[in-house]
């Protein structure tokens, strides 16, 4: 039984003499890339492109494209690799208390541990997109996953209180393979899923990241509950570090055994005539001040950093809120977590349907954005009333609206910066996230230190009111989709035109 899906696209008619047409199939083929190409990367309109390549729009043949099943084979194995990063991300903030008594540091030491990974990221982002770009897909997963095992092994050693710095180190090393985590859910969607489902593809390969954190949030109060007898906390903690590190180490065999660069035919026609784009007329620098100049681009840089770096706060520091109003209540702390990202999950995937279904991308971050900005007002305002069921309830309505955001950010700035590299757009995306999550996180640990967690949580408000005024600036020009319509649209009345006009 074949492996591959048993339809394709394929719209060439068959050649009365194959040599001949294949060479004028080439050519067209060639003259329609370089026209699409000159135009979008000079940052013309979909509508000037539109004009000027309707002259060679007609001679070009729809190319064949195809969808394979071993597409969700792939994303299944980097929701897993991802998973198994997310999830060292959160095993120490969720426990803080408990890990400042065992390493004897003040809370910002153990929030260290969490903002290396933000740290890390922002100036390695730009050489593993270009790595990305340029050795592809799976030899960025690969090393990546090298990174992720090789970490959780090193903090195997770690359940010394002596042994802070070698935490921190393994914590490190864990942090570079996020950054050759973040950028690949749109390169994936893109490389391996049709126009009517990239979405959500997308929206699944960050849900694999929420699912992470999820685990990240309830499972490390439980594999190390409170105790006041170091032996008793040190062995409870090398039980978590072993398992991390066995569960990445099958994770990086997996990905070497099993994971593929792209497929044999082009999912979409974008991507088709992205193939076709010969490989020396790209520069990564002229692409990256591309996007440096694409304002509504930029604007969602910066909107996007506020609304993730907000997020990123929350979920470092969310041990120390609930605390400070419940006081010994760890493990429903890591469950207040867990009921944010589970909610998220939701939300990621109802919103990438929706962005498959509607293509509305400003109209749907607009409205996540507004309902997150909401929904953290009434949790702000809710956390001190004493009942942990209201903490419960509001922390899954904020969870769904900001964590439901993510995808919709690496989309819609793929559908603004078309036909630019996904890695690089959604890398510029995380790089802003990271930098306000060291600064949101940072300052609103120390607001909550002087004057508490409501004034920390409306310092988050205030941020995520600007990002929503800078969304709404957003100019929407949607070349991904425009031109996967267009190409279609012109080349099936060609084909009707060619076939009409052989019956005569």
């Amino acid at each position: 039984m074949s492996f591959e899906d048993d339809f394709s696209q394929d719209w060439v008619d068959k050649p009365s003499n194959p040599l001949k047409d294949k060479h004028s199939q080439t050519r067209r083929d060639q003259t329609m890339s370089e026209e699409c190409k000159h135009h979008l990367l000079s940052g013309s309109s979909t509508e000037d492109l539109e004009e000027s390549s309707a002259d060679v729009a007609l001679l070009y043949p729809l190319m064949e494209t195809k969808l394979y099943k071993r597409r969700w084979v792939m994303l299944f194995i980097f929701c897993i690799y991802s998973m198994s990063n997310a999830f060292m991300w959160l095993q120490y903030s969720i426990i803080s208390n408990i890990f400042m008594r065992f390493y004897n540091i003040g809370s910002l030491g153990i929030d260290w541990l969490s903002m290396i990974y933000f740290l890390t990221y922002i100036p390695l982002i730009l050489p593993v997109t270009w790595l990305l770009d340029n050795r592809g897909l799976k030899h960025v997963v690969v090393v990546g996953s090298a990174f992720n095992c090789i970490g959780a092994w090193i903090k195997t050693s770690t359940a010394d209180p002596e042994m802070f710095a070698v935490t921190f180190f393994g914590q490190f090393v864990c942090s570079v393979a996020t950054v050759y985590i973040l950028g690949i859910p749109s390169r994936l969607a893109s490389l391996w899923f049709g126009k009517h489902e990239v979405s959500t593809a997308c929206s699944v390969g960050v849900l694999g990241n929420q699912v992470g954190i999820a685990i990240g949030f309830l499972l490390p109060p439980i594999l190390v509950p409170n105790s006041d007898d170091m032996n008793e906390l040190a062995h409870h903690m090398r039980i978590m570090f072993y398992i991390s590190a066995g569960v990445a180490t099958v994770i990086f065999v997996i990905v070497i055994i099993v994971f593929q660069e792209r497929p044999e035919l082009p999912p979409s026609q974008a991507q088709a005539q992205a193939r076709n784009m010969p490989a020396d007329e790209y520069s990564y620098k002229a692409s990256i001040l591309r996007l440096l100049h694409n304002k509504p681009f930029m604007l969602l840089v910066v909107s996007y950093g506020l609304n993730v770096g907000c997020f990123y706060a929350i979920s470092t520091l969310l041990n120390r809120m609930i605390i400070e109003h419940y006081p010994n209540e760890e493990v429903n702390a890591g469950r207040i977590g867990l009921t944010i990202v589970v909610a998220g999950m939701v939300g990621s995937l109802l919103c990438g349907l929706w962005l498959d279904k509607t293509k509305t991308y400003k109209q749907t971050t607009l409205a996540v954005y507004i309902l997150s900005l909401i929904s953290m007002l009434v949790y702000s305002f809710t956390l001190n009333l004493g009942h942990l069921w209201v903490v419960f309830v509001m922390a899954g309505v904020l969870g769904f609206f900001m964590t439901g955001y993510l995808p919709l950010g690496f989309e819609f700035a793929v559908e603004l910066t078309y036909p630019e590299s996904e890695g690089t757009s959604s890398g510029l995306l995380n790089c802003s996230a990271q930098l306000f999550g060291i600064i949101f996180t940072i300052s609103q640990g120390k607001i909550i230190d002087k004057w508490g967690t409501l004034a920390g949580n409306i310092f988050l408000c205030i941020f995520l009111g600007i990002g929503l005024v800078m969304t709404g600036f957003i100019q929407s020009d949607l070349r991904r989709q425009k031109a996967n319509t267009r190409m279609e649209h012109e080349t099936q009345n060609q084909t009707k035109s060619d076939i009409g006009g052989g019956g005569i």
